[in-house]
């Protein structure tokens, strides 16, 4: 069987937030099975890690379930990034996989801080906590010398998986280039920090994202019970599998919001040469090796505290709040989450909202959700159409918000996720277009003078 003719994939998608494993039909795209659980860090040990043994024992049940009923005929994978899995010589893991909400002692971030290489080189700003995968690497030999001596390999996170299915250990470049400090996305080589680090040695080789790396292991088939070899692919960053079916069929330049517990913003067809480090903008690196201008905030966690603060509320409610909410000057200020986004060391808080109900805060939330957005999208240059997918695609009023914020249709996919759908184009599938809904920009009375007193509210 070659690439094209699959009908059905099998991708294992683990989020920060929740795991999944997802068989696509290839003939339409639909998600037609679904298993998931929650993501959950073990806070004990040599420092918080993830739960790598639950979240394996989890997708060999999911992928033995969905080989009997429907079935699949390969396996992709995708995961979060800032992430990164050091094996012993015995293939397994010699250290725990860190969770990269894990901060380090400061004489530690001091050293790491002036280790990394610029952002000239890696166009990646140093980040808080262990976001930056070299400052986990520098962190983890600094503290813990005698395990981190016993390390052989060095894979990125999405490719773990696949040496575990497979045995073929590999790094990929998307993976290396979200903000790792470890690539030269110019160039297209690791930077300079590997060999600071002393780890050029450690790091597995690199494979591209659409190769198939090999079978599934002989005893993990049988385990499985496949009847025939399964081939696995090598892996994507889960934005980057995000942004991959706009990269196949869209003419540049357009933008791509992709949503879940980050709001990762992509301006592609834009350039490296204004990207403002302090304020978390940065290059990604495509599945086809390309630098792509990107920015950040922690949106979907926020909107998950947010939510769970304000309560449910019906959806035209909120929308119809939004003009009492401007003409009030109700304001909600980043951050909810902090160590990340284009407002770095700002603590959040609300402004005339005392008073507000329940369907002025909400809409206060979105209207900051869409504020949070454009500012990331003008700190990439973001031209054209706004291509908005995942959770934030469901909410109507948030899209009509950036739609008049912005000035440019936004394109709405809905669903739970692309992360998925973008993993399997790995495979070499064609793209299926999905459902859209089109929201074209509309004047909506007094948001402009909110818009700029929002900002220097920010100041």
């Amino acid at each position: 069987m070659n690439a094209t003719s699959y009908r059905r994939i099998a991708v294992l998608d683990i989020g920060k937030t929740n795991a999944k494993v997802v068989v696509l039909d290839s003939e339409t795209g639909a998600e037609i099975a679904v298993l998931k659980r929650p993501n959950i860090a073990i806070k004990t040990g040599l420092y918080p890690h993830y739960d790598v043994e639950a979240l394996w024992s989890f997708a060999l049940d999911a992928l033995k379930s969905l080989a009997r009923e429907p079935g699949f005929d390969a396996i992709s994978i995708t995961t979060h990034g800032a992430s990164a899995a050091l094996l012993g010589r015995d293939g397994t893991l010699a250290m725990p996989v860190i969770d990269y909400e894990h901060e380090y002692p400061q004489d530690i971030r001091d050293a790491y801080t002036a280790l990394r290489p610029s952002f000239d080189e890696t166009f990646s700003p140093r980040l808080a906590m262990g976001l930056n995968v070299g400052a986990q690497l520098h962190y983890q030999k600094t503290a813990f010398p005698e395990e981190f001596a016993k390390v052989a390999t060095i894979l990125t996170y999405a490719q773990y998986w696949t040496a575990r299915l497979t045995g073929v250990a590999a790094n990929e470049l998307t993976s290396l280039g979200c903000h790792t400090d470890l690539w030269n996305p110019r160039e297209g080589h690791y930077s300079s920090l590997v060999d600071r680090l002393g780890i050029r040695d450690l790091m597995a080789p690199i494979r591209s994202a659409f190769d198939a790396l090999g079978p599934v292991l002989p005893g993990i088939a049988a385990e499985l019970g496949l009847a025939a070899a399964v081939p696995v692919y090598c892996g994507i960053h889960d934005s980057n599998a995000s942004l991959l079916p706009h990269l196949v069929h869209r003419e540049a330049p357009f933008a791509v919001v992709s949503t879940g517990t980050w709001v990762i913003n992509f301006g592609v067809g834009g350039d490296l040469d204004h990207l403002d480090p302090e304020r978390d903008a940065l290059a990604n690196v495509d599945a086809y090796g390309r630098a792509v201008p990107s920015s950040r905030f922690m949106g979907g966690r926020e909107f998950e505290i947010l939510s769970a603060e304000i309560g449910p509320v019906d959806e035209n409610a909120a929308l119809a709040a939004i003009g009492p909410v401007i003409d009030k000057g109700m304001m909600l200020l980043a951050n909810i989450a902090s160590g990340s986004g284009p407002f770095p060391g700002k603590t959040s808080r609300w402004i005339g909202a005392n008073e507000a109900s329940r369907e002025e805060r909400s809409a206060v939330a979105c209207l900051y959700l869409a504020l949070m957005t454009n500012a990331c999208l003008g700190l990439v240059g973001a031209k054209g159409p706004v291509i908005v997918e995942g959770p934030f695609a469901l909410n109507g009023t948030y899209l009509k918000l950036l739609a008049a914020l912005t000035g440019r249709e936004v394109m709405a996919l809905p669903g739970s996720t692309g992360t998925s759908q973008g993993a399997a184009l790995l495979t070499g599938i064609r793209p299926v277009s999905g459902a859209e809904t089109h929201v074209p920009p509309t004047d909506i009375p007094g948001l402009t003078t909110y818009r700029d007193r929002w900002h220097a509210a920010m100041e």
